[in-house]
């Protein structure tokens, strides 16, 4: 390998983010019972057992559900820990709270992150859900000069009185359009060899070191894209083909250049040793614990 080669640095567009998640799932009927009745997704596709869900008629898809009948719930291995779906502000996660509320929806826990306010549950399958709204970016907290993220309790009174302040109207869509993937969080076995791959390979930066036993990284100084974490301890298994579960997530390009931008990835990718597979313009890789990500599309 040459010299030139050994010191190429790839870093990803600052407007780069994730694009959509593809899910593996036993029952689309009682999937999309969730994803649209519960949360409110549109269906912007449907292809046999495949549908994607949009935020908005129309709208660019956000979530793939891929039905497999039988297939077992997901469970506590590598992969995916949750995917999250960033609302545009504070009311609109509170309308999700009392949908969910209301509903009898059980919620695994809620958070303030300093950065951000977030609710966490399950989708019919065990695959992990946050919903949140970002705080405005001068307000996040920092130390020494870092963003510091934390974690304390949600002030779900505080976010229920948006409603008194706003009540819901009866036209009003169940989502928001503006919402969007706001980043994927994962277990991994190994954060040093992780980070070499999303940081050193992939070019994202790190942002926050402060959790025990988990990293976060992002684009264009975002407070995380990609969250990694060790949680599940040494010896997790890897999440099996016959589990529901993540199947891909996209990492999304900005335009213009995202074409150019895709090249230069999958190039640099390619001279580390990085075993890309294409299908057109879609690549796709995996990480070293065999969770899958496509960009280029």
């Amino acid at each position: 390998m040459s010299q030139e080669h050994e010191t190429d640095v790839f870093r990803l567009p600052a407007q780069a983010g994730i694009g959509r998640i593809r899910l593996r799932v036993a029952d689309l009927e009682r999937s999309l019972a969730f994803y649209r009745g519960l949360l409110g997704l549109h269906v912007a596709e449907e292809k046999g057992s495949r549908l994607a869900l949009a935020a908005a008629p129309g709208g660019r898809p956000l979530v793939i559900l891929e039905e497999s009948p039988g297939i077992a719930p997901r469970g506590r291995t590598l992969g995916l820990y949750h995917f999250a779906l960033l609302v545009p502000n504070r009311r609109m996660l509170a309308r999700l709270i009392r949908r969910l509320a209301a509903a009898r929806w059980p919620i695994t826990g809620g958070s303030d992150h300093g950065v951000s306010e977030a609710l966490y549950l399950d989708d019919p399958d065990g695959n992990g859900i946050e919903l949140y709204a970002d705080r405005p970016r001068d307000r996040w907290p920092t130390r020494n000069g870092r963003l510091a993220m934390y974690t304390r309790a949600l002030d779900v009174a505080g976010l229920m009185a948006e409603l008194e302040r706003d009540p819901e109207r009866p036209d009003e869509p169940a989502l928001d359009p503006g919402t969007m993937v706001g980043h994927i969080h994962l277990h991994v076995s190994d954060l040093d060899r992780a980070e070499a791959f999303y940081d050193g390979m992939l070019g994202f930066d790190v942002v926050v070191r402060g959790y025990p036993g988990a990293l976060f990284l992002s684009a264009g100084g975002y407070h995380h894209h990609v969250g990694i974490n060790t949680w599940l301890g040494p010896g997790a298994p890897r999440q099996p083909q016959d589990a529901a579960g993540l199947i891909d997530w996209e990492l999304r390009l900005p335009e213009p250049g995202a074409a150019e931008a895709a090249e230069r990835l999958e190039a640099h990718l390619r001279r580390r040793g990085i075993e890309v597979t294409r299908s057109g313009s879609l690549r796709r890789v995996e990480d070293p614990d065999g969770t899958a990500l496509v960009f280029g599309g």
